[in-house]
């Protein structure tokens, strides 16, 4: 009798997994990374490859870091999002230009605009591979402290930007440093 009623047993077990996966955002992938510091990186920038940024430059604001690529289809979508964010004010946009070429990113840039205030060049993605980064675009929430406290995988949307993002930043910015 109850050989008989394992095959059953694990046919129950094997819908209660799926109907709980299937309750869940398959674009919401849990980051290793946040509440811990930013990993270090310290690379030149696109504009100007005499001048880096690093992650001493975001330390001391909460601030927004946008992965991207000239060759993202879904970068061209957000992007318009990251230039109305950009001119609002409210936060500034790092850029991690991730597995690309350099002058692909200038001209990228060039055309659609720039809203970033610095963008890193990774061209190999090891420091976007040190974030955790598996495909582009990606944008971490970053605190005064320099401490990932969000990870959007996919375009930043402006639903995205209402409900998730933004409200996360005033709620950093209001934040005392300890």
């Amino acid at each position: 009798m109850v050989a008989r009623l394992v095959p059953l047993a694990i046919f129950v077990i094997l819908v209660v997994f799926l109907g709980i996966g299937l309750t869940l955002d398959p674009r919401e992938v849990p980051s290793p990374f946040i509440g811990k510091p930013a990993p270090p990186f310290s690379l030149p920038q696109v504009a100007d490859a005499a001048k880096t940024l690093s992650v001493a430059d975001l330390k001391g604001r909460v601030s927004l870091v946008n992965v991207w690529a000239s060759w993202c289809v879904s970068c061209r979508q957000e992007h318009p999002v990251l230039l109305d964010l950009a001119k609002r004010g409210i936060v500034p946009i790092y850029g991690l230009n991730y597995k690309d070429e350099r002058e692909a990113a200038q001209q990228w840039l060039s055309r659609f605009g720039d809203p970033y205030a610095a963008s890193a060049f990774d061209p190999d993605g090891k420091t976007g591979l040190d974030w955790g980064v598996y495909g582009v675009p990606e944008t971490f929430v970053i605190d005064k402290q320099g401490v990932i406290r969000h990870k959007h995988t996919g375009p930043v949307t402006p639903q995205a930007l209402a409900e998730d993002i933004l409200p996360l930043v005033a709620r950093l910015q209001q934040e005392v440093a300890q």
